[in-house]
């Protein structure tokens, strides 16, 4: 009997030094985002000197050059007609662009496509008598999931996906007496 007491006390010791090392080691070593950090480290550019330097190019008789700042100032703007993110989930373009593959690039000859959501904000409101309206989209393989809005408050509600506005028709005359809108109340006529 005692033998066998003596060997049930040995493992439970080892077990538990078995989990315990286990679970000493439960974060990963190669986490190095320190939280509240008193001195964070530096924002460095990620535009690099050489790019003042004139550079050959084989196909054209112009050499390539940029100016850090502009090159920096290109590098941080989301797009041409918005500066900063407008989703929450967006990444800013000045930590996506940056690390060793997009050192010594010439920010000028990227390809930076104008942000839809300037083009979103020309669409007039879409009008309802309804509390409630449900947008999709356009519906089919280029639609987005069905969702309801509230249109019980006086102001624009917009489409969490597509960014469509609407408007409850009851609300029409405090939107128009408002200085400014989001959206345009009318249709302007602009072609897309």
């Amino acid at each position: 009997m005692l033998p066998t007491v003596r060997s049930r006390a040995v493992w439970q010791l080892s077990r538990r030094a078995q989990v315990a090392a286990r679970r000493s080691y439960a974060f990963s070593a190669n986490d190095k985002e320190v939280v509240n950090d008193p001195k964070p480290s530096k924002q460095v550019p990620n535009v690099s000197k050489t790019n003042e330097l004139p550079t050959e190019v084989p196909q054209s008789s112009t050499a390539l050059q940029e100016n850090v700042e502009d090159g920096e100032k290109m590098r941080v703007s989301q797009a041409p007609n918005r500066s900063a993110t407008w989703s929450k989930s967006q990444n800013p373009r000045a930590k996506a662009m940056s690390g060793p593959r997009f050192e010594q690039t010439i920010m000028a000859a990227q390809p930076m496509p104008q942000a839809a959501i300037g083009l979103i904000h020309q669409q007039p409101v879409h009008w309802t008598h309804d509390r409630i309206v449900s947008c999709n989209g356009g519906g089919g393989p280029l639609g987005h999931p069905r969702i309801f809005i509230n249109t019980d408050k006086p102001q624009i509600c917009m489409c969490e996906y597509c960014g469509n506005p609407f408007a409850n028709e009851h609300h029409r005359k405090y939107l128009e007496s408002l200085p400014e809108t989001t959206y345009p109340l009318l249709p302007k006529g602009a072609e897309a």
